[in-house]
Order: C-alpha cells, then sequence, then structure tokens
C-alpha cells in the first residue's frame, strides 16, 4: 500500500502566560504529520519558530508538499537531502520513525540499537516576571530537582535569580537569557550567578554575536541554543561554548539528533536536550535523546492547560519513556 502524507494543526492552551524575552504566548501552536501505510499511522509533532523564519502556515505546506515522495517511497535517509533542517522535516521524521516500529512491531530505540530508554529528570521552567513574581513561583515549585528561568537583559536579573535561589535553596538552577544579554552585561552578571550556583548560562548572546565570547573567561559553562541547529554548526561552536542544546524542530529530526548528539559527545561538549511549547507527542522523541544527557529540558507538557491523550507520564519532573500508543 502507498504511504499517505496528511498535517494539521493543532492548539493547545497553556496554563497562564508564557513570557521569555522575545515577548509572551498563551496558546502551544503545534502541526502533526501522520503517515499511513498498511493500516499503520506514524505520527510526528513539530513547533514553527518564528526566531528561524518559520510559520504554522508555511511549515504545514512544505510538509505537505511533501507527500507526493512520501507515497513514492522516500525514506528517512532520503529525507535529510530533500529537505532542509527545521520543523518541517522533524514532523516527517519521527513521522518515519514511529511508522516504521508500527510496521515492524518493534520500538523505535531498538531500530536504532539504542539501549531501553529510562526515566529522566527534567527542567521545569520559570518564565519571566518581577524577581518578586518568579521568588513565589520557585517557592511552589521548589520541591523540583531543577529548574530554569528566564533572563531579559533588562537589568534585574542578578534580582531574579537571588529571587529563585532564596525561594529554591535546595533546587539545581540553569538560566536561559535567548539572546537577550550584551557581552558586558554577561561579564556583569556571571559572578553572581556562579554565587548562586547556577550550573549552566544558556544562549547569552545572539547568535550573530557567538564569536565575541572567544578567549573570554566565564565562572560558569554556557550553552548554545540558537547558535546550534544540526551537526554542521558544530565546529564553530568550539572555543565559545561548553555545552549544546539538542532540539528536534531545529535538527529537522531524530535522525538528525542522534548525529548531533553523537558528533558533540566526540567533541567534547556537553548535552542538553530541549523543547519548544509542545504536547507529549513532541516530547516522545525527545526523551529518547535525552538518555544520558547532562541536562534534559523537556517540560513541555507540563505548562500547557492539559496534554494530549495519551502523554508521556510526568512524576513531578520525573518524566517516563513514551509508550508505543503515544509514539515509538
Amino acid at each position: 500500500m502507498v504511504a499517505r502524507l496528511s498535517v494539521r494543526e493543532e492548539v493547545f492552551p497553556l496554563k497562564g502566560s508564557f513570557r521569555i524575552s522575545r515577548g509572551a504566548r498563551t496558546e502551544a501552536r503545534v502541526l502533526v504529520c501522520e503517515i499511513e501505510q498498511d493500516g499503520a499511522i506514524g505520527r510526528g509533532e513539530c513547533t514553527p519558530y518564528a526566531r528561524y523564519g518559520e510559520t504554522v502556515e508555511a511549515v504545514a505546506q512544505a510538509i505537505g508538499a511533501m507527500g507526493p515522495s512520501i507515497a513514492g517511497g522516500l525514506g528517512r535517509e532520503g529525507l535529510q537531502r530533500a529537505m532542509k533542517a527545521g520543523a518541517a522535516r522533524n514532523a516527517i521524521d519521527c513521522a518515519l520513525w514511529d511508522l516504521e516500529a508500527k510496521r515492524a512491531g518493534k520500538r523505535v530505540w531498538e531500530l536504532a540499537g539504542l539501549p531501553e530508554p529510562k526515566p529522566v529528570i527534567t527542567a521545569y521552567t520559570l518564565s519571566v516576571d518581577t524577581p518578586e513574581a518568579m521568588g513565589a513561583a520557585a517557592k511552589e515549585a521548589a520541591d523540583r530537582p531543577l529548574l530554569k528561568l528566564k533572563l531579559t537583559g533588562d537589568g534585574q536579573d542578578a534580582e531574579r535569580v537571588a529571587a529563585v535561589r532564596a525561594n529554591a535553596p535546595e533546587a539545581r538552577l540553569i538560566v536561559d537569557a535567548n539572546e537577550a544579554l550584551t557581552l558586558t552585561e554577561v561579564e556583569r552578571i556571571a559572578s553572581a550567578l556562579a554565587a548562586a550556583r547556577v550550573e549552566l548560562l544558556e544562549q547569552p548572546l545572539h547568535a550573530e554575536q557567538d564569536e565575541t565570547l572567544r578567549g573570554r573567561q566565564v565562572p560558569l559553562p554556557l550553552g548554545a541554543d540558537e547558535s546550534c541547529h544540526d551537526t554542521a554548526t558544530l565546529g564553530r561552536l568550539q572555543g565559545l561554548y561548553q555545552v549544546v542544546n539538542i532540539k528536534l524542530d531545529k535538527t529537522g529530526g531524530l535522525t538528525e539528533a542522534l548525529r548531533l548528539k553523537a558528533a558533540a559527545e566526540r567533541m567534547g561538549f556537553r548535552v542538553m536536550v530541549g523543547c519548544m511549547l509542545a504536547t507529549s507527542l513532541s516530547m516522545a522523541p525527545a526523551h529518547l535523546v535525552a538518555q544520558g544527557a547532562d541536562f534534559v529540558d523537556i517540560d513541555g507538557p507540563l505548562l500547557l492547560a492539559a496534554d494530549r491523550e495519551p502523554g508521556l507520564r510526568y512524576e513531578g519532573s520525573l518524566v517516563h519513556p513514551p509508550e508505543a500508543e503515544l509514539w515509538g
């Protein structure tokens, strides 16, 4: 039977407003790609991201345009050559993995030659707010082992971190600036972050300013997110960043994400696995990449008013591997 591809948009309201340095959101708009063949349906989900020039409409069109190629037998390896890295390829790639697993009666980790996945601890993200509000949010989440807070470069970031640390004294902390800082601000705030036992400063500068970090001594590890997309981007990050954040919507799917992880580890980078605002269908393949990662941030479903059913099983911040009914 010929494989048939379809794509649809789904909208999931958030528990509240989620704010980073670029703005606020109240819903997650995702695209679900389904590929049906011989009675089996493989699914993949992506979140188009404006920072990378993506819109829901354009990504949906790009996914749909691959229908004839998929019907003609295009597989995962051919897909890597046929499409650029990004959200559209991610949805199709993950759907192809899921379809292959269902047709073979196996799990994706078996097909990929990987060990059976185990539960992982995810970060829990505190969106940008006043120091007082973020301190209160941290107090409510103080029992979570890993908290991630967003910074803005507005002059109050040190106070935000101090408030979170005071209200969650035992939690591990990582911070994400989403490109909002200048080099001067990084150097000014770095000591305060280190004093607060922050373990990672993620993407402090705009990706175009990466090179200004070369030769700078910063008292905590720096992570590349917007600067790291796929394997081809790794080389220029050496000497600038110590950690790379792997997101499937950037790599263009699980296939490249696994390659990026292996290459990053060979080159001496520590690995973080992150996510966009999305449902458990997006987190499921990311969970596989997250095995053995230094930092895991797949808390997207925890920020939704309601996740899809069935979804991943979260016990606090402990995320269990997906059941086959969800994905893989």
